[in-house]
C-alpha cells in the first residue's frame, strides 16, 4: 500500500478518463487532483504541489507537451514524477514526451492495474538517488552489490564485466526511467572519446544475455529503462 499523503494530478479532457483513473487511485490511498486542460493543471499543481501529474497530450488551451515543458522550467517541480497519458501512439509523441522532461508514457485504452502498478512503480523511484547510491540494490530477483561487484539471480551468482556491472547499477537505480545514451555515457564512460552509440547497445546486449529479455526495455529514439 501506498503511502497516503502522496498527491496526484490527474490533467484530461475526457471526464470518463478522469473519473476512472481518479476511483482507483482514491482506492490506492492517493490525494486526487484533477484539471481539464494544461493551463489548469499549471494553476492547479502551484496551489497543490503534487508528488506526480499524469497528463493526456492533446488537451484544448495548452496540451500535455507543452504543461511539461513549462513545469519543468519551474524549481517547484524540478523533482514531479511527469507521466504522459495518450491515445496516440506515434513514435515521435513518445520521444517528444521524454525531451520535454517527462518520467514515463503510458498509452490509452487504460487497463486500471496495469496503470496502478506503473504509478506504484514511479512513486517508488524516489527512494534511489543518483548522487548517493545505496551499496546494495534487492530487486526482483536480483541482488546487486555495488561495493563487491556481484550479482545474484535467484541466488545464483552472475559474471559481469566491470562496465556491464555500473550499467545495469545505473539503469536499476531508478527501475522505470528512462535513461538516454547522452546520460549513460556520462555516467559509466565519463569522457572517453572512444565510445559511441555502438558501445552502449553492445553492453545492453550482454546484460540481455546473461539476465534475460525481462529487465532492460529500449525505449526507441530515447535510450533504456530498466523493469520491476
Amino acid at each position: 500500500m501506498t503511502t497516503p499523503k502522496q498527491k496526484i494530478l490527474i490533467v484530461d479532457d475526457e471526464p470518463d478518463i478522469l473519473e476512472l483513473i481518479e476511483y482507483n487511485l482514491k482506492k490506492e490511498g492517493y490525494q486526487v487532483f484533477l484539471a481539464n486542460n494544461g493551463q489548469e493543471a499549471v494553476t492547479i499543481a502551484k496551489k497543490v504541489m503534487p508528488d506526480l501529474i499524469i497528463l493526456d497530450i492533446m488537451m484544448p488551451k495548452m496540451d500535455g507537451i507543452e504543461a511539461c515543458r513549462l513545469m519543468r522550467s519551474m524549481p517547484e517541480f524540478k523533482n514531479t514524477f511527469m507521466v504522459f497519458l495518450t491515445a496516440r501512439s506515434e513514435e515521435y509523441s513518445e520521444i517528444a514526451g521524454f525531451n520535454v522532461g517527462a518520467d514515463d508514457y503510458i498509452a490509452k485504452p487504460i487497463k486500471p492495474r496495469a496503470l496502478i502498478s506503473r504509478i506504484n512503480a514511479i512513486l517508488r523511484r524516489n527512494v534511489y538517488n543518483e548522487d548517493n547510491f545505496e551499496n546494495k540494490l534487492e530487486i526482483g530477483d536480483l541482488v546487486i552489490d555495488r561495493e563487491a561487484f556481484v550479482v545474484f539471480q535467484n541466488g545464483n551468482k552472475v559474471i559481469l564485466a566491470k562496465k556491464e556491472f555500473e550499467l545495469l547499477y545505473l539503469l536499476a537505480s531508478k527501475p522505470g526511467k528512462v535513461y538516454t545514451r547522452e546520460i549513460i555515457l556520462k555516467n559509466i564512460w565519463e569522457d572517453s572519446v572512444v565510445v559511441t552509440n555502438r558501445t552502449i547497445d553492445v553492453h545492453i546486449r550482454k546484460l540481455r544475455e546473461k539476465l534475460g529479455e525481462n529487465y532492460v526495455t529500449t525505449v526507441k529514439g530515447v535510450g533504456y529503462k530498466f523493469e520491476l
